[in-house]
C-alpha cells in the first residue's frame, strides 16, 4: 500500500454520507417493508459516483466507495451469507446504560429519524454460515470500477472495505454453533471471499474490526478483561487464518471503540489491546485520534510500535461532531502521532471512523463532512511542509 513518502497523504474509514432518499430505502428495507429493489440498485450506483467526485474535490489520496451499496458496514451480509434468518436484539452498551437521562435523550434522538440499527432487528445465525454473494460482491466491484473511469483521475489508491468475523459474530446472536469459536471460524471462512475479491479487483482490503475494541463494554461489559482479550487473540487468529492467500501489505485493519456519541468512559484503554492488533498479519492499522477519549492513546505507539513494514492511518478528523477542525489543529495532531511513529513517511491522514457506519446514523451533515476532508487536506498539507 502507498506510503507518504513526499508528503502526508489522506484516506478515510469507509462509509460516507448517503443520499436521503437511499437511506429511506434502506431503513424500509430493514423494517421489513418491501422496496423496489431497481431502484435502490439505481440510486446505490449512482451514490458511488457522487462519493468518488467528492473525495476528488476535497483532496483525498486514498479513495473508496464509501459503502453506497450497503446498508450498515456489517449487516449488508444478511443478504450475503446463508444461516441467517429470525430476529434477535443485542444487549446495550456499558457507558450509554451508566447515564440515564443521556441514554433517555439518545433513544429519542435515534427514534426521530429513519435510520438502520445494528443493535435491533438482527438476524441470527440459525444454520451453517457459507458465503453466497458473489453476484452482489462482483455487482459492488464492477460499480466501483466504473465510477472511477469517469470519476477517478488523480486517487494515488483505492480501498473498499469488509468487516471482521468476530463483529458478525458479536452482532448476531449463534443459535447454530456449539462453541464461540467454532463460530467465529465459520464466519471467518466465509468471508474470506469477500477479503480475497477486493484485493484481486485491485483494492486494498480495509478489515472493520470495532469488536477488538467495543466489544469490551458490550458482550463483555460484565466479564473480566480477561476474558476480552481471550476474546480479541481468537478473533485475530481468525482474521489471520482468513487472510492466508491476501499479502499483508494489501490490507490495514480499523479498530475503534464504537462509532456513536457517548460517555466513552467504559472503553478499553489502547494499551492493553495493542499488543494482540499487532499480531493481524496486516500491513497497517487505522486508529481514531481524534476523538476526546482517546486523542492522547497515540503515545502508545512510542512504547508498544508498529512493525518496521507497518502503516499507520491516523484518525485527526472526529465524525462525530459538526465542528470542522481547523488545517493547524490536523496538522498540530499529525506531527505528534508521527513523532511518536518515528517516521512520517509511514503516517497517512485519515477520520476517526465512517460518517455513516449505518444508513441515517450519521451526526454529521453532508456539507460538514466535505468540509472537514478539506480541512484534513489542509492540514494534512501543513504537516508535510513541516516534517517533509
Amino acid at each position: 500500500m502507498k506510503r507518504s513518502d513526499t508528503r502526508i497523504l489522506t484516506t478515510h474509514t469507509g462509509s460516507l454520507p448517503r443520499p436521503g432518499s437511499l437511506t429511506e430505502l434502506f431503513t424500509a428495507r430493514a423494517s421489513g417493508a418491501a422496496v423496489d429493489e431497481e431502484r435502490l440498485k439505481a440510486e446505490g450506483r449512482s451514490a458511488v459516483a457522487a462519493a468518488l467526485a467528492h473525495q476528488r474535490e476535497c483532496g483525498i489520496d486514498v479513495a473508496g466507495n464509501g459503502e453506497q451499496q450497503r446498508e450498515s458496514f456489517v449487516l449488508y451480509l444478511r443478504h450475503r451469507l446463508s444461516g441467517l434468518a429470525g430476529e434477535g436484539d443485542r444487549t446495550g452498551v456499558a457507558d450509554v446504560e451508566s447515564y440515564p437521562e443521556f441514554q433517555k435523550a439518545r433513544s429519542a434522538l435515534l427514534s426521530s429519524r429513519p435510520a438502520v440499527s445494528n443493535f435491533a432487528r438482527l438476524p441470527k445465525a440459525v444454520g451453517p454460515i457459507a458465503y453466497t454473494g458473489h453476484g452482489a460482491l462482483d455487482d459492488e466491484c464492477e460499480t466501483f470500477a466504473h465510477a472511477l473511469e469517469s470519476e477517478g483521475a488523480g486517487f494515488s489508491e483505492t480501498f473498499m472495505t469488509a468487516p471482521s468475523p468476530g463483529i458478525l459474530a458479536a452482532i448476531v446472536r449463534n443459535e447454530h454453533y456449539e462453541t464461540t469459536e467454532a463460530y467465529v471460524a465459520a464466519v471467518a471462512d466465509a468471508l474470506r471471499v469477500e477479503y480475497e475479491r477486493i484485493v484481486e479487483r485491485g483494492h486494498l482490503l480495509q478489515l472493520d474490526c470495532p469488536d477488538l475494541a467495543l466489544e469490551r463494554h458490550v458482550s463483555f461489559k460484565a466479564k473480566p478483561l480477561s476474558q476480552f482479550l481471550e476474546f480479541v487473540e481468537l478473533v485475530v487468529a481468525a482474521i489471520n487464518r482468513a487472510l492466508r492467500n491476501v499479502p499483508r501489505d494489501r490490507v490495514r485493519l480499523h479498530v475503534c471503540w464504537g462509532n456513536y456519541e457517548g460517555p466513552h468512559d467504559r472503553d478499553v484503554p489502547l494499551n492493553e489491546i495493542l499488543p494482540i492488533l499487532l499480531r493481524a498479519n496486516v500491513g497497517g492499522l487505522v486508529l481514531p485520534f481524534a476523538n476526546p477519549r482517546h486523542a492522547h492513546e497515540f503515545k502508545c505507539l512510542r512504547t508498544t510500535p508498529l512493525a518496521p513494514d507497518q502503516i499507520l492511518v491516523a484518525g485527526v478528523i472526529d465524525v462525530l461532531t459538526n465542528f470542522v477542525e481547523h488545517p493547524e489543529v490536523v496538522a498540530d495532531r499529525l506531527i505528534r502521532i508521527a513523532e511518536a511513529v518515528g517516521d512520517p513517511s509511514r503516517v497517512l491522514a485519515g477520520t476517526d471512523c465512517g460518517f455513516d457506519t449505518s444508513a441515517g446514523m450519521g451526526r454529521v451533515a453532508p456539507d460538514v463532512a466535505w468540509a472537514k476532508f478539506k480541512s484534513l487536506r489542509d492540514g494534512a498539507r501543513l504537516a508535510s511542509e513541516a516534517m517533509f
